[in-house]
């Protein structure tokens, strides 16, 4: 192979590598958006599903307050500078920065319908993370994370077939 292409091949791995201090950051951007989208809904959202929307933005406050404290950690220092492959979800979990508008008063179908997809973009970033990221702290917060957007994932949807399959109140 020519110099040229082991450059291009080079190029290319690196693209595809990214560092736990990045991940961290984009995680904690994650769930600040999150945390911002879910408060600002709480007004606008049926009286049904309000109690829902202030939890979500609660845990989405908890899980921004793991990710700050992680990247202070000094215990960690060499640990965050460590390359990883990025995820195959890494694109989809980064376009979930940017929060859709739901209106001034947004149904509680779309409500759900957007945390669902949140809480799976979430529970498929962590759980891949965690199956990539070395052993220690920040595996095992992925692992945690995992469990915790996988159990808010099966709660929103056993309350979306409530409300809006079975027409029923929650």
């Amino acid at each position: 192979m020519t110099q040229n292409g082991d450059a291009s091949r080079g190029m290319e791995s690196l693209r595809g590598k990214t560092t736990l201090r990045e991940v961290l950051e984009v995680a904690t951007g994650f769930e600040a958006s999150a945390r911002d989208f879910y408060t600002a809904l709480i007004p606008r959202v049926s009286k049904r599903i309000r109690y829902l929307v202030e939890d979500l933005a609660a845990e989405e406050q908890t899980h921004f307050d793991l990710f700050s404290a992680m990247s202070q950690r000094a215990d960690i220092a060499e640990q965050v500078k460590l390359e990883i492959q990025r995820t195959a979800s890494d694109s989809k979990f980064s376009d979930c920065l940017q929060v859709h508008d739901l209106g001034e008063q947004p149904d509680d179908q779309a409500v759900l319908q957007y945390a669902m997809g949140r809480e799976q973009a979430a529970m498929q970033h962590y759980g891949e993370l965690a199956q990539t990221a070395p052993p220690g702290p920040i595996r095992d917060l992925f692992q945690y994370l995992t469990s915790e957007e996988t159990r808010h994932k099966l709660e929103l949807e056993k309350l979306y077939y409530a409300i809006i399959h079975r027409g029923g109140g929650v």
